[in-house]
């Protein structure tokens, strides 16, 4: 298999991996950024210049999507290259808030245990492997990252905390900062520097490599808190948006620091570096932008699917291009797979595909005809650039994106072939998926029943 993997490897253009020449892989995961709040996607309000270098390094993809619109099915889809429905977890897992359920039953919301993580497979391959920051795939102790493929953990098992140390336990237990294993103790400072501090003592003790990180900030999803160092450099903004402009320049200088952290150690040119986002921001909560699109997080319009994604390796993957046909957050774990020298009989069974032979230019054409996506009775199927959205409670939608990227003109009446072949794809791919492990029934923004299925 081996010989089989080299010769796909140069006739890709990729040199045979060893293991002193494996590349090292970081990868940023930030939470609800909106998708034009960056200056690399357009953002004159907003500040970034440190990723906003990392986008003039590789490359741009103007089109990428998350498997789902909220955190925790999102998350569940990146770290196992498979669409989350396929093993349940359709729901988000954030219970906490809501009286029909304990907090208890949230922390069994979780990764199932039979599911191999991107972690998982590259401990296989020689790498060390560190996860900072956001977890929110299940609070109880056996979803731990350390028993899912992480070597080091530093961060918190829920869903969202404050930047700034508790001064007592806080009311949601899962979201106290944990070192290791049950090693609770709260940190002095601001959490997001915090964490890319300890991402960056990871890569120095790992500098011979090769080693995976992933950094999960928080940031910036709520609650709204900002340095005073930092709302000070947006005078001309208020309220929310100052504070959202104030905690993405904190994410920034956090993301910097890791950058920096590389290259003094002389590791940039052989690291994969990736940037995206877990789902399209909530500009209710914490006034983030995400035009052009239309919709926010929690709904399958653009605004709640499509995020900021940036990918670099130098050498490997050509400085400041774009890369315009869609991709997925399910490519990670099938990417650095192959990128680590993993061999390509395991990927049969994902739902990502390697994106490296695309971005470098090596292949032309699409990595994917067509993605799904799905949330009790909505769903959606995107076929080359035609998405069709179906509704719980009102006749399907049909778009043409390359033509209209804010979802304005419904094509639905005028063109009822293609409305029925694409429901017959969604009928198809339903069928291949696993009922939700937990439904959470909403009556408008109440919820009146919960139903879950012994977290099996």
């Amino acid at each position: 298999m081996r010989a089989i993997c080299f010769c796909i490897f140069l006739v890709l253009g990729y040199p045979a991996t060893t293991q002193e020449e494996k590349p090292n892989i970081v990868f940023i995961l930030v939470d609800d950024a909106g998708y034009a709040d960056f200056g690399f996607q357009g953002s004159t309000e907003l500040r970034t210049p440190h990723i906003d270098k990392l986008a003039q390094r590789g490359v741009r993809c103007t089109q990428a999507y998350v498997s789902a619109s909220t955190c925790g099915p999102s998350r569940a889809g990146i770290l196992t290259g498979r669409y989350q429905q396929r093993f349940g977890f359709e729901e988000n897992n954030v219970p906490g808030f809501m009286s029909a359920v304990s907090a208890a039953q949230g922390a069994e919301m979780g990764l199932p245990l039979e599911e191999k993580t991107m972690a998982d497979y590259l401990k296989g391959l020689g790498y060390a492997t560190g996860f900072f920051g956001k977890w929110h795939l299940g609070g109880a102790d056996r979803f731990h990252p350390t028993q899912r493929g992480f070597d080091h953990f530093y961060g918190f098992r829920g869903g969202a905390r404050d930047y700034f140390p508790y001064a007592d336990t806080p009311k949601q237990p899962l979201n106290q900062l944990e070192r290791g294993f049950a090693e609770f103790s709260e940190h002095d400072g601001y959490l997001t520097d915090v964490l890319a501090d300890d991402a960056s003592a990871f890569i120095e003790r790992n500098q011979d490599g090769p080693f995976f990180a992933m950094i999960s900030y928080n940031a910036v999803h709520t609650p709204m808190q900002a340095l005073p160092a930092d709302l000070e450099q947006f005078p001309l903004l208020t309220g929310t948006r100052q504070e959202l402009a104030a905690m993405t320049l904190a994410l920034d200088r956090a993301c910097g620091v890791v950058f920096e952290q590389l290259e003094n150690l002389g590791l940039t040119e052989n690291t994969i570096i990736v940037f995206t986002n877990d789902n399209g921001g909530p500009s209710d909560r914490n006034a983030s932008v995400n035009l052009p699109l239309s919709g926010t997080k929690s709904n399958h319009l653009e605004g709640g699917i499509r995020v900021p994604f940036l990918i670099s390796w130098p050498g490997e993957i050509p400085d400041d291009r774009t890369y315009d046909y869609p991709i997925s957050t399910l490519d990670l774990l099938p990417t650095f797979l192959v990128a680590g020298g993993g061999e390509t009989d395991t990927l049969v069974h994902l739902d990502g595909k390697d994106l490296l032979p695309y971005v470098s230019g090596k292949l032309s054409g699409r990595p994917h005809q067509k993605l799904y996506w799905k949330k009790d009775c909505r769903a959606v199927v995107r076929d080359g650039d035609l998405k069709l959205i179906r509704f719980a409670d009102r006749p399907a939608e049909l778009y043409d994106l390359s033509k209209d990227i804010a979802e304005h003109t419904d094509l639905a009446a005028d063109r009822p072939e293609k409305v029925r072949a694409m429901f017959k794809d969604l009928f198809e791919w339903e069928s291949s998926l696993e009922r939700p492990r937990w439904l959470l029934h909403r009556k408008y923004e109440n919820v009146d029943i919960v139903r879950m299925d012994k977290y099996r």
